[in-house]
């Protein structure tokens, strides 16, 4: 019978005592999925700059392990890390992350000329428009609404996550999601 998994405390512990290197490796491959779909968000589904992201996470979990207090869950752990690695590569390229223009002529091209957009592509569509609104939000809105409604974390959480006051996290939120209902007008229904 096998025995059951070690909790992340365990294999933080044997990380952090014996520089066990197959325990980060498992603490890696439980939680990396998680911290790649978080900034994939950030990044307004750049996905080559998220995993990129992602990677420089992880290496900073394994430098800074030590002092990892264990004040809240590992994953919010790595999700602060994860998004001090966009901030920090935000401030760096000091651009405007935004989507290709071309696909929405196309899409008005279409329209003007009557074509009918088949179904499966409306669900595409939401997806691109939502991803096209989530790039015209300001860092910290796009980070707290990321927090909050992608990982599900409380104002408290996402305050921690952040290194900002709960204040500033509910702040964002309002203005992110007056951003997004502006932005996504045409989705709501008739």
């Amino acid at each position: 019978m096998a025995s059951p998994p070690d909790s992340d405390a365990a294999l933080i512990a044997r990380v952090v005592v014996h520089d066990d290197r197959h325990a980060f490796a498992e603490l890696v491959r439980r939680h990396q999925s998680s911290v790649r779909a978080c900034l994939r968000k950030l990044t307004a589904g750049n996905h080559a700059l998220a995993d990129d992201l992602a990677q420089e996470t992880f290496v900073l979990a394994w430098r800074n392990l030590k002092s990892f207090r264990q004040e809240a869950a590992f994953s919010t752990w790595l999700y602060r890390i994860a998004t001090n690695c966009w901030l920090a590569d935000a401030r760096k390229r000091k651009e405007e992350l935004l989507g290709d223009r071309a696909d929405e002529a196309d899409e008005e091209r279409a329209a003007a000329l009557g074509e009918v957009v088949p179904d499966h592509a409306r669900g595409a569509t939401l997806a691109l428009d939502l991803e096209r609104a989530m790039a015209v939000l300001s860092e910290g809105e796009r980070a707290a609404i990321v927090q909050c409604y992608h990982h599900d974390l409380s104002h408290e959480e996402a305050a921690y996550v952040l290194g900002i006051p709960v204040g500033t996290v509910k702040t964002h939120i309002l203005r992110g999601k007056q951003k997004l209902k502006q932005a996504l007008a045409a989705w709501a229904p008739q």
